[in-house]
């Protein structure tokens, strides 16, 4: 699970509730389900797991295989959700058989590369990334920073899509006294982060809060950083995963959320920790600062400045009326963020691309693009 994963799974209820036929073409292996999400058949392709990280899967191969997967299926617009291997391997099929295709930018993969030690490529899979949504019918960016991002890379007419947020199940009332004593039995404030423990995520960052006083780091989430995290943060509380209720009660029993990841296009558990009254603390870099209102509904500081993270979370957990003022003023902030409006906006960014389907590049390029991402006979 991640904010890909996330966004997808609340578009796909969106299309069920509309009654539209829809087909998920996405990595895995045949012992992989389900076969079936919200209504829409998923199709596996050959893949393999990343080696610094198992769960996450990458599809390489030739256009063939999905371009008659899409022959056969027959859409009105293709969904190209944070492309970058099988994104690639679609977009190009797109083309050959003239079906409009949304590419939605999601994921800074070069900065992840270089945080994984592959430095000294980053030039090469921006030109990739440039390459797949110039052959696109139309991109869409989910933040400012985003899209700013993109144009500079040479990309253009990239619209911005957000995220929504559950506000019914991402609430206030659902903080919980006797989850709090459990973690914090001392009666600590509760300094929260939510997201997989992977590199990209800078969580050993929390480092410089460990020794607060009068506070008790949680971290909620699941990943290949865990057992070094465990090591490197030996007081804090490690709950694992945490999906649903279990999830929303967590967050809403935080008394501050800090969000350390530097890459986050976007970043959707700081809209759930706003839509639960929780303040946020993170870096001033991508998603974020559309978020975060600094000095109103959180604080930004500038990314690697660990000590002002560490300040402006000593100013929240010791100051109690303007934690809450900030966590009631974040939650007033996103309420109108439902995934209903949002799915709704991505419909019409659907229809536009139906209405004007011609790519900027039309033909296939491959300059920069690495091996095991360009075009192969299958």
């Amino acid at each position: 699970m991640n904010g890909v994963t996330h966004s997808l799974l609340r578009v796909l209820d969106h299309l069920a509730e509309r009654g539209d036929e829809v087909l998920v073409i996405s990595p895995g292996s045949r012992h992989d389900a389900p076969r079936e999400v919200a209504g829409a058949r998923v199709v596996r392709v050959p893949s393999f797991a990343m080696p610094k990280y198992r769960k996450v899967r990458v599809a390489p191969g030739g256009v063939s295989r999905i371009r008659n997967l899409l022959a056969d299926f027959d859409p009105d617009v293709v969904h190209l959700a944070s492309p970058f291997v099988l994104g690639w391997r679609a977009v190009l099929a797109c083309q050959d058989l003239g079906i409009p295709s949304v590419a939605v930018y999601q994921t800074e993969v070069p900065a992840y590369a270089a945080r994984y030690g592959m430095r000294g490529i980053e030039a090469m899979l921006w030109t990739h990334v440039r390459n797949i949504h110039q052959h696109a019918s139309l991109t869409l960016a989910p933040s400012s920073y985003t899209i700013d991002q993109l144009a500079a890379q040479g990309v253009q007419d990239v619209r911005l899509w957000a995220r929504g947020v559950d506000s019914t199940r991402f609430d206030p009332t659902r903080r919980s006294d006797e989850w709090r004593a459990r973690v914090a039995p001392h009666g600590e404030k509760i300094i929260g982060f939510v997201g997989r423990l992977a590199v990209e995520k800078q969580v050993e960052d929390l480092a410089v809060l460990h020794d607060m006083p009068g506070s008790r780091l949680v971290i909620v989430g699941e990943g290949p950083q865990r057992r070094r995290l465990q090591q490197l943060l030996p007081n804090a509380h490690f709950t694992g995963f945490l999906g649903g209720d279990a999830l929303a009660q967590a967050v809403a029993s935080f008394d501050v959320m800090v969000s350390p990841g530097e890459l986050e296009t976007f970043c959707q558990t700081i809209q759930e920790a706003m839509a639960s009254a929780v303040p946020v603390v993170a870096p001033a870099r991508g998603g974020p600062l559309d978020l975060v209102s600094s000095s109103h509904t959180g604080w930004l500081y500038k990314p690697g400045d660990l000590e002002s993270m560490r300040s402006y979370v000593r100013d929240l957990t010791g100051d109690e009326s303007k934690r809450l003022t900030f966590g009631a003023t974040a939650r007033a902030t996103v309420l109108g963020r439902s995934w209903k409006s949002v799915c709704s906006q991505l419909i019409g960014h659907y229809a536009a691309a139906i209405e004007n389907p011609a790519p900027q590049v039309i033909g296939r390029s491959y300059t920069g693009a690495p091996r095991w991402a360009q075009d192969r006979v299958s």
